[in-house]
């Protein structure tokens, strides 16, 4: 909109008017909103003495996962529900390759709140195992719970009744390396549980595989013989002689699988554990029940105290069924998998049968396609969820049974890590305090502003020279400041440099600033490149602009993630975040430590999944210094439409838009892209100091001449004054009403009114002395920071890795003063020596 010539007074009152509709999202940002609702804050860290939590309804339910060809993520996708818990196996004593796979599965589990069921399988004689080899699995229990919140369930060695594992039948030295386990987890890591877990006892002694019992001594010989009838058999009490005691049991567990109708003996109606390999069959009715009552496959009219009765009830345990359904895809028999396994799983699952036994708290389904010895080593199809028909089937039968789906710990997914990185609370500092911080740098801003009138009165010659340059260098010399400021912030690393940049501008931060002089540069800049190419020409070149931002935050993103498979490299400074304890989760989760990658192994599997894909594609991972860039692509995008229309006038459409969406932002708290940034700089409100930016950028000129008028400079020296002056009062009287300022006003990541008018105030103070106090100013820092200042989205780029470099610096002292000095020193004079020799400045956006 070009502005036609008019009588002086008329011009100065529309452009008052325009000052005014400038400031109404400001205005309108006082009206109190409707709180918003708050994330719930992470769930405390599970007491010591009860480390699982008790399911609410019926039990938790996950699978065991063949980890070498599926994820968690991937099983919850062809499930379409999120399970309760996971297991996976490893080998013990932990090897370096072990503690790789306990804490990829812990984070996997994390992602989804489940628990993680860890079966520790002796790979060496249960006699060698040691107490430095438990403590060696405490340490990584003890730091997966630190990163992950994990609640670990301890499978030791589970099925050693059974003669088919290598530490099976030796019940003096099984029950002593339990024991000894047990010690150990239970003093150092008290978040996690030991578990035991036998076979089901049908088929006990199993001698029929492999004979172990002949090979025993006579300890283990007359501890197994509890008839006392000299021999090892079918009578013998299949899991008492390997009870651990209960002070070193929390949980206890039980394998019921079924297996087929044994046909071999003639016994047709009975199921057992026996195998007819030859025939598929689909369980009878109550198989699992029986097995329960331990009233199944024994093959005499004995009456036996069932597993559940023994050692749950009796010992006030939970307990755990590991289970499945036998389908041999080579064996013969006229019933299909989905019978079987369906007709076996609803039994598992029946809600009478929950009810009977209330204290099993755990099913787990073997989730694996594997070689079975009493098979012949056929392989064996456990599987349910490989098929979208079994899949859905299941879900809706554990849905219906009630089934205990979904988080039982604190999830720390992508989304997750992403919202932990949005540190905004108080840091054991009063909310008065912080508040008083605020008012003594309104005030000062206030006498900052008298002071920039006097020397623009009595010295004349330090004025701005140029002031109707196209290129301001006042905004180039402040965005250099701003953009030194956030590098400085980023780094952390203590020193003078980090206590200016931090406290310097009061209850904003570079962010706010950074946004709203983008908004402003390329409301100077869009016009021109209408006049002079046509617009449709500017609105493509503007889109090729936030494409090549796109592209290369993606470059960054991925570039980031392989550094930190570097040996020797260590990344976690920017693909990590560590809690402050400051952000919704509260002091509680100070300490944890969030992945900010947390599926981007998976975008180098064959092919890809597309959960990992789609969580690149929009920038939902990436280092969380870096996480704003997709708030700039977003922006970036709009330019064309937003500047369409403050080009023909509507500039009170777009603010007044703007608002809107600001208010609903508040309101409702939205989130309209999963995107990283969008947890820490929500786009419905964040826009606003953008849109405010492109109008005053296209209208400078006329805003700075109105606001330099003589009306202007009493309107902007009295609405500061009066705003430093409530403040001082209120902070005199330091009641109630100030204490109420800073958390219902001046958080960051709501942009909440307080902010806003900070921003505002800083910046037409900032201006002021720029203007009037220019050429002392320029002559000091402006060789430095102008160059900075063009280029603040190139600086912005790069300083990632700079953040990522300073993270490697051997022996530094985050906390020393002059260590930070020079780290800050260094740093922004490399980025500077960058930018004037331009490099790689063909490749990254300026």
């Amino acid at each position: 909109m070009t502005l036609s010539p008019r009588p002086a007074h008329r011009r100065a009152g529309r452009l008052l008017g325009l000052v005014a509709a400038l400031l109404v999202p400001l205005l309108l940002t006082l009206v109190p909103a409707t709180p918003t609702a708050q994330a719930a804050p992470a769930a405390p860290l599970v007491p010591a003495a009860d480390p699982v939590p008790a399911p609410s309804g019926g039990p938790y339910f996950g699978p065991q996962l063949d980890w070498t060809d599926d994820s968690a993520a991937q099983y919850a996708d062809r499930l379409g529900a999120r399970p309760s818990a996971y297991a996976q196996l490893v080998a013990y004593p932990l090897g370096a390759a072990d503690v790789t796979v306990v804490e990829q599965f812990a984070q996997q589990a994390a992602q989804q709140g489940a628990l993680a069921e860890l079966t520790l399988e002796p790979a060496v004689a249960l006699d060698d195992l040691t107490a430095e080899d438990a403590q060696d699995l405490v340490d990584v229990l003890v730091d997966v719970h630190e990163q992950y919140d994990s609640t670990v369930l301890v499978r030791f060695a589970p099925e050693m009744n059974a003669s088919w594992t290598p530490w099976g039948q030796e019940p003096s030295a099984y029950v002593g390396a339990f024991r000894e386990l047990a010690d150990v987890v239970h003093a150092g890591a008290p978040d996690a549980a030991m578990l035991w877990a036998p076979s089901y006892g049908s088929g006990y002694p199993f001698t029929g595989s492999s004979g172990r019992i002949e090979g025993l001594g006579s300890r283990d010989l007359e501890r197994l013989d509890t008839t006392g009838d000299g021999l090892v058999d079918a009578a013998d009490d299949p899991y008492g002689p390997y009870f651990p005691g209960p002070e070193a049991v929390d949980w206890v567990g039980l394998s019921v699988y079924h297996y087929g109708i044994r046909l071999d003996d003639g016994e047709t109606d009975t199921e057992t554990e026996g195998i007819d390999e030859e025939t598929n069959t689909v369980p009878v009715p109550g198989a699992y029940a029986d097995r329960l009552d331990e009233a199944a496959g024994y093959g005499d009219d004995r009456l036996r105290e069932s597993f559940y009765d023994r050692f749950s009830q009796a010992y006030d345990l939970p307990m755990t069924v590991r289970t499945g359904a036998f389908y041999d895809p080579e064996a013969s028999g006229d019933d299909s998998p989905e019978d079987i396994k369906r007709t076996w799983w609803r039994q598992v699952v029946d809600p009478d049968t929950a009810a009977a036994y209330p204290d099993i708290a755990l099913i787990t389904w073997l989730e694996v396609r594997r070689a079975e010895a009493e098979t012949g080593d056929t392989v064996v199809d456990w599987r349910v969820t490989h098929t979208r028909r079994l899949a859905e089937a299941l879900r809706t039968d554990l849905r219906a049974a009630g089934v205990d789906l979904g988080p039982v710990t604190r999830v720390i997914d992508q989304e997750a890590s992403n919202e932990a990185t949005n540190q905004y609370l108080t840091d054991g500092i009063e909310a008065g305090d912080q508040m008083g911080w605020i008012t003594a740098l309104v005030v000062a801003a206030f006498v900052g502003l008298l002071l920039a009138g006097l020397a623009g009165r009595f010295v004349p010659s330090w004025r701005y020279p140029t002031p109707d340059d196209p290129r301001d260098r006042r905004l180039d010399l402040l965005r250099g400041w701003i953009i030194c400021a956030v590098v400085v912030t980023h780094i952390e690393v203590a020193g003078p440099y980090s206590y200016v940049a931090r406290n310097a501008i009061g209850a904003i931060t570079g962010a706010e600033l950074f946004v709203l002089l983008s908004g402003i540069v390329l409301g100077m800049v869009y016009p021109v490149a209408v006049r002079r190419q046509g617009e449709y020409v500017a609105a493509v070149q503007a889109l090729l602009r936030a494409r090549k931002q796109y592209l290369t935050a993606l470059v960054v993103v991925v570039l980031v993630y392989l550094i930190s498979l570097v040996p020797f490299v260590d990344a976690s400074v920017v693909t990590t975040f560590t809690d402050r304890g400051t952000g919704s989760a509260g002091p509680q989760a100070a300490g944890q430590v969030y992945d900010l990658y947390v599926n981007a192994p998976r975008l180098f599997d064959y092919p890809p999944p597309w959960y990992a894909v789609r969580q690149l594609l929009l920038l939902e991972m990436g280092p969380w210094v870096f996480n704003i860039m997709g708030l700039f692509v977003v922006l970036s995008l709009l330019v064309p439409a937003l500047m369409w229309a403050v080009q023909r006038g509507f500039w009170w459409a777009v603010l007044l838009g703007s608002a809107g969406l600001y208010g609903l932002g508040r309101w409702l708290g939205l989130d309209l892209l999963p995107s990283q940034f969008d947890d820490v700089f929500p786009l419905a409100v964040w826009q606003v100091p953008f849109c405010v930016g492109l109008v005053v950028g296209r209208y400078r000129r006329e805003i700075t001449r109105t606001l330099t008028s003589r009306a202007g400079r009493v309107l902007v020296a009295l609405a500061l004054g009066a705003y430093a002056a409530t403040l001082g009062v209120l902070w005199l009287q330091h009641g109630p009403a100030y204490d109420w300022l800073y958390p219902n006003l001046y958080q960051r990541t709501e942009l909440q009114p307080g902010r806003l008018l900070d921003l505002a105030l800083v910046v037409v103070v900032a201006y002021a002395l720029l203007t009037c106090v220019w050429k002392p100013i320029a002559a000091a820092t402006g060789w430095f920071l102008v160059p900075l200042g063009r280029v603040s989205l190139y600086v912005f780029i790069v300083h990632v890795f700079f953040v990522l470099a300073v993270g490697n610096v051997p022996g530094l002292d985050r906390t020393s003063w002059w260590q930070g000095l020079v780290v800050h020193t260094v740093v922004l004079g490399v980025i500077w020596l960058m930018v004037r020799y331009k490099v790689l400045a063909k490749i990254i956006p300026a």
